[in-house]
């Protein structure tokens, strides 16, 4: 198991920012108004051969507010879970009575605590840490998380006690992104489907900011789950904030292997709803629906969803559709699976003899159109990629074919090799006349370059011509 790291602090405190150095990432949002990170966003980090997890967690507030009990009960929760907290104050504010509460609670807590005086940049590392010997938390460390003064320092003391190993490759853990509307119930299906109160719900439109990376084992396969903020109409979003949370979520889905798209079932399925499974498609990223709230529903409202989403999602390739409750739990076991499968068809290894047999099975039951009234030859395919499966086609005249019929081909190779909401991207791609670049010209004579040399035979001697 790899030590934990839990960042401990009040907001605005610099946690985030230390959490991005530690992990070499950008994954946790970085801003001077308070309260940014709510959940608990996880990342990994190594010193040498030493790995961690680190954990960023929301600043732990004295005033209470809409989200100030839900954050500390998450706060609670980490520092149970963490071998070792980094509990950051701010140099430039001194303490206050807020830092000497959690101090207090940390001393109780009986986990190995890092006391880390942060923003000191200007300041000597003695005079900087003086104050802050009233925790009673051991010799403070100076630190400057935005410029990364003294952090290799402190880690390497953390780690000391760890043994080298080699970390766990995620190369292959399939990511699976949760995105949809604001408040259409993704935090819920989380928390629901890791089993604890994983991250914050609450009514609150715009409650999750953050791209909240989750890890997840189901029947002893490894999943990363995503939690993102919910996408809603760039007319709608005022906050700088929320555009940059807006962001991450379209970050996770291209960095992600698979996309959760949640939608409710108690409203339409709206344009906004298309619009994100267009953006998922763009990406190319493996989709499957699920559809919450599908509890209580009638038979005539549960039709009509049906048809909306048969409608308004027609152009995502063939994906599965969870019809769930996540507040009650109901068939949130069938999620996993469809994910998994649809991870399956992303990452599929199709051979070259099967692609071009499959490549004429579509050609004989569809031609391409003609160019120019000449015929388009696609004469042979071969796979180029995954996440998602690129295809590229040679031939004569490939890169004339029109968009519907590259469609057309997409989907045909989805059916045929049964991928679940995969889209496939076909490449054109032209194959050059091997006779064209060797012409002969005579320009070559002028310019010296070496040409044929032909003999002749003529009164018993060779005449070259």
């Amino acid at each position: 198991m790899l030590p934990v790291l839990a960042l401990v602090g009040r907001p605005n405190v610099g946690k985030s920012t230390l959490f991005n150095k530690l992990t070499r990432s950008r994954d946790a949002l970085v801003d001077d108004q308070p309260g940014v990170t709510r959940d608990r966003l996880y990342g990994s980090g190594r010193i040498g051969n030493k790995p961690y997890l680190v954990v960023d967690t929301g600043g732990i507030e004295g005033e209470e507010g809409d989200f100030t009990s839900l954050v500390r009960e998450q706060v609670d929760q980490v520092i149970e879970e963490a071998e070792i907290v980094l509990f950051l104050v701010d140099a430039s504010e001194g303490i206050v009575h807020q830092d000497k509460a959690i101090a207090m609670q940390l001393r109780q807590s009986g986990t190995e605590i890092y006391l880390l005086v942060n923003k000191t940049e200007g300041v000597a590392s003695s005079l900087a840490v003086s104050e802050f010997q009233e925790l009673a938390l051991g010799n403070p460390f100076a630190i400057s998380a935005k410029r990364g003064d003294g952090v290799e320092r402190l880690i390497t003391e953390v780690m000391k006690d760890y043994a080298e190993i080699e970390g766990e490759d995620e190369k292959h853990t399939p990511k699976v992104a949760i995105v949809g509307r604001p408040n259409v119930g993704k935090s819920t299906l989380i928390n629901k489907l890791v089993g604890e109160h994983r991250v914050i719900v609450s009514d609150i439109p715009g409650t999750t900011r953050d791209s909240v990376h989750i890890p997840l084992v189901v029947d002893h396969n490894k999943y990363v789950l995503i939690d993102t903020a919910g996408v809603r109409k760039k007319s709608k979003i005022d906050e700088v904030i929320e555009k940059f949370s807006v962001i991450k979520t379209l970050q996770a889905i291209e960095t992600c292997h698979v996309v959760l798209l949640v939608v409710d079932a108690s409203t339409e399925i709206g344009a906004q709803d298309a619009a994100i499974a267009g953006m998922v498609s763009d990406f190319g990223r493996s989709i499957a629906i699920v559809v919450n709230k599908w509890d209580g529903l009638s038979i005539r409202q549960r039709n009509k969803i049906k048809q909306e989403i048969k409608n308004k999602l027609s152009f995502l390739s063939y994906p599965e559709i969870i019809y769930i409750s996540a507040l009650y739990g109901s068939n949130i076991i069938e999620i996993m699976p469809a994910a998994r499968r649809a991870y399956d068809s992303a990452m599929i290894s199709i051979a070259t003899s099967s692609l071009n047999r499959t490549l004429e099975n579509a050609l004989i039951q569809t031609p391409p159109p003609m160019h120019n009234q000449r015929p388009v030859r696609l004469k042979f395919t071969h796979q180029a990629g995954k996440n998602p499966p690129v295809i590229v086609i040679h031939g004569n005249q490939v890169n004339t074919i029109p968009i519907s019929y590259r469609k057309y081909l997409s989907k045909f190779f989805a059916k045929a090799y049964r991928l679940v909401g995969t889209p496939v991207r076909i490449i054109p791609r032209v194959s050059e006349n091997p006779f064209r670049s060797r012409s002969f010209k005579s320009s070559n004579l002028k310019s010296g370059n070496p040409v044929h040399t032909v003999f002749k035979k003529r009164s018993g001697r060779r005449r070259k011509l």
